[in-house]
């Protein structure tokens, strides 16, 4: 059984990846109350799914934009303090998300708005933290460390949307977002324990001189990135998944239309996606022996489609009858296939950010760390819009059938084309 438990390995060796993995756990829960009642109130506000996917456009922008942009600030700046100036910034826009809550706003509009700055902030952000954990940690151990960050981010998906979903229906969207921002605080206090983290000298902007960050510098990065297979086939399999196949958005409609339940029922249908990626990373032992990342990440995939398509199937079959009730037997269906679809979505996970850890040079690793944020978090605001546009198409159920399915022959076509990524072996890991 030991073998079987995640591997605490990283935690006792390293203090300061220690406070960042607790500072980081607590602030995604609080992070993740916001989430779900930014979707329940634009819905509210609007009773559109649609609607609720728009929210996917203003948050996409920016991150695209400022993620390229924020993984060159890492390769060219100190890291901690990258990542400290983002996360206060970060914080000031979950304040004002507070206030407009407080102050009765009602405006789609404005949470437009503060949803896209709160997006530009954690463009530049993700990739500091990202970067930082390989200067904290060997290579050997990365596999554990990002399975540790993994679990500790799906504990706050499971208990976050049940939280935020209750203070919603108990009190009301301004006490989720207010505790969001106290919960933030965790996390500011992790990085500022940080030791300076500048550029390593003899790569980059070190060994250059070349301190100013621009759009050569983002160029620099994709021009790596596109002469790098095993890299970009990674990023394209994850689009695939993410874009035509990811379900959140379908949450909201799901619980009112087809499930029953409202509210509570949003939160516990998110809490079963995050509830299957702890369950896959608590007994994520054995993923350190596992050599042949790309096909582990393949059939991760395969297994999110196939789970994606059965949670829209269960919607087919109830109908949108608009019970008075919960539907006990379809939401536990529901639950199912979402549990699996989180945990194969953490299995790929855990293994795409060790190909980039481990294969990636550092002084590389900020921008291709930004362009993984683009795609871990733009793809799935282009899949909320994808998903809620194929909900007004046809209906929420059939949406995430043909998604899944799409996704998934998506995939395989990527992977038939990139026989390298196939082979890929960590034992001699090769960008």
């Amino acid at each position: 059984m030991p073998r079987l438990l995640a591997d605490l390995t990283p935690l006792r060796v390293s203090p300061e990846y220690r406070r960042l993995w607790w500072g980081l756990g607590v602030s995604n829960l609080g992070a993740q109350l916001t989430v779900v009642a930014v979707g329940l109130q634009v819905y509210d506000l609007t009773g559109s799914t649609l609607a609720v996917g728009t929210l996917g456009v203003f948050a996409l922008v920016p991150l695209v934009v400022l993620g390229l942009y924020g993984g060159a600030l890492v390769d060219h700046y100190d890291r901690r303090r990258v990542s400290l100036l983002a996360s206060g910034v970060l914080w000031l826009v979950t304040a004002a998300i507070a206030l407009q809550a407080w102050l009765d706003v009602g405006s789609v509009e404005l949470l437009y708005g503060l949803v896209a700055l709160q997006s530009a902030a954690f463009a530049i952000n993700n990739p500091a933290r990202s970067a930082i954990i390989p200067r904290l940690l060997p290579a050997s151990l990365m596999p554990a460390a990002n399975a540790l960050q993994t679990l500790a981010f799906n504990v706050a998906l499971t208990g976050g949307p049940l939280l935020g979903a209750a203070l919603v229906a108990a009190a009301d969207y301004a006490v989720a977002y207010t505790l969001d921002a106290l919960m933030f605080t965790a996390a500011l206090w992790a990085v500022w324990r940080l030791p300076a983290l500048p550029p390593e000298p003899g790569e980059g902007a070190a060994a250059t001189g070349r301190r100013r960050v621009g759009l050569r510098s983002v160029l620099e990065g994709l021009r790596f990135l596109a002469t790098r297979p095993n890299l970009r086939t990674s990023f394209l399999v994850d689009l695939c998944a993410m874009v035509l196949a990811f379900p959140r958005v379908l949450w909201p409609a799901a619980a009112v239309v087809y499930l029953g339940g409202g509210e509570t029922t949003t939160g516990v249908l998110a809490a079963a996606f995050a509830a299957g990626g702890i369950l896959a990373t608590l007994f994520s032992g054995p993923l350190g022996r596992v050599h042949r990342h790309g096909r582990a990440i393949a059939f991760a995939i395969t297994a999110w489609g196939v789970a994606v398509a059965g949670f829209g199937l269960v919607l087919v079959l109830v109908g949108r009858t608009q019970p008075d009730g919960v539907l006990l037997g379809a939401l536990a269906l529901a639950c199912v296939a979402l549990g699996l679809a989180g945990g194969s979505d953490a299995m790929s996970s855990v293994f795409r950010q060790s190909i980039l850890q481990t294969a990636a040079p550092d002084h590389m690793r900020g921008r291709l760390q930004g362009v993984f944020i683009v795609v871990v978090a733009g793809g799935p605001r282009l899949g909320e819009l994808v998903m809620g546009a194929g909900s007004s198409w046809f209906t929420e159920g059939w949406a995430a059938v043909v998604g899944g399915l799409a996704s998934l022959v998506a995939m395989w076509v990527v992977v038939r084309l990139n026989p390298r990524f196939w082979r890929y072996d960590a034992r001699s890991p090769q960008a």
